[in-house]
């Protein structure tokens, strides 16, 4: 009856979040309509694709948390810091991983296509989870259980959409060191040199300054792709970078070189 009553608080808080992200993409005044567009048509079909990804994601975290002798009781506050802290962890890792190896950014580099900046973009969503899910295998062999996972990551993504504006400046500087802020992510979805590849982190900024990862936002960045698309079809958002990059595996002529286009950080060329 517990886990009941707590897989029905996670849908209805993920279902509250919904409207809050469809309440406020109506909200969006003086942004490109098809842009918004464009981001809600991502959105939706996040929803659904992730829908049938996590339920398998599930089947797979039951099996490994049946598996494993380590058992977290979910009643005890401490499991609740443990799985907090080492999901926010492994966000960090996989959200590193997806910036730095080609084929993770093929998944993830749709959410970074907008050249603006607000709470519609942060319903512009990747419509291949697999990586992601993947990053979450630990959990379950340390004992946690699978319910509390996709709980605390339902928190964690909620965490993250607040952070996608440019309406809200820096805050208090302890604020500003401990966790990720709208000032910390805007410089993570802008594409000047100076701030690429930087700010991680979904709920705490720490991972960042802890690996070097970390760069203050000392002016206004500019949004998108460092390679800016030209087009607002969610399927060519989506899939075009994956296609570019099996074009480029084709022409490869050794092996090694078609590792490289695939594994290799994006821009990977041969010789480097």
């Amino acid at each position: 009856m517990i886990r009941l009553k707590t897989w029905a608080a996670a849908v209805a808080l993920t279902a509250a979040t919904g409207l809050t992200q469809a309440a406020l993409v109506l909200q969006t005044n003086g942004q490109e309509v098809l842009d918004t567009e464009t981001n809600l048509l991502m959105g939706l079909g996040s929803v659904v694709i992730n829908t049938f990804a996590r339920a398998a994601a599930l089947l797979l975290y039951v099996a490994l948390w049946a598996w494993t002798p380590l058992r977290l009781d979910a009643r005890d506050p401490w499991t609740w810091v443990i799985a907090i802290l080492l999901i926010d962890l492994l966000w960090y890792l996989y959200h590193r991983a997806s910036h730095r190896v080609r084929i993770l950014w093929a998944m993830h580099q749709a959410h970074h296509s907008s050249v603006y900046f607000n709470y519609a973009v942060a319903l512009r969503q990747k419509w291949n989870p697999w990586g992601e899910l993947l990053f979450w295998i630990p959990v379950p062999l340390l004992g946690i259980p699978p319910w509390m996972i996709f709980f605390v990551w339902s928190l964690n993504l909620i965490y993250q959409f607040w952070v996608h504006t440019e309406a809200i400046p820096k805050l208090w500087a302890p604020i500003e060191f401990v966790l990720n802020t709208p000032s910390h992510h805007r410089v993570h979805h802008a594409s000047d040199a100076e701030y690429l590849d930087r700010n991680y982190g979904g709920i705490l900024i720490i991972w960042d300054r802890l690996f070097g990862t970390f760069a203050e936002e000392n002016r206004r960045p500019v949004y998108g792709l460092t390679k800016p698309v030209d087009t607002y079809n969610p399927l060519k958002l989506q899939y075009g970078e994956f296609r570019a990059a099996f074009a480029d595996w084709r022409s490869a002529r050794t092996w090694r070189d078609k590792l490289g286009f695939l594994f290799g950080p994006p821009g990977w060329e041969p010789n480097r």
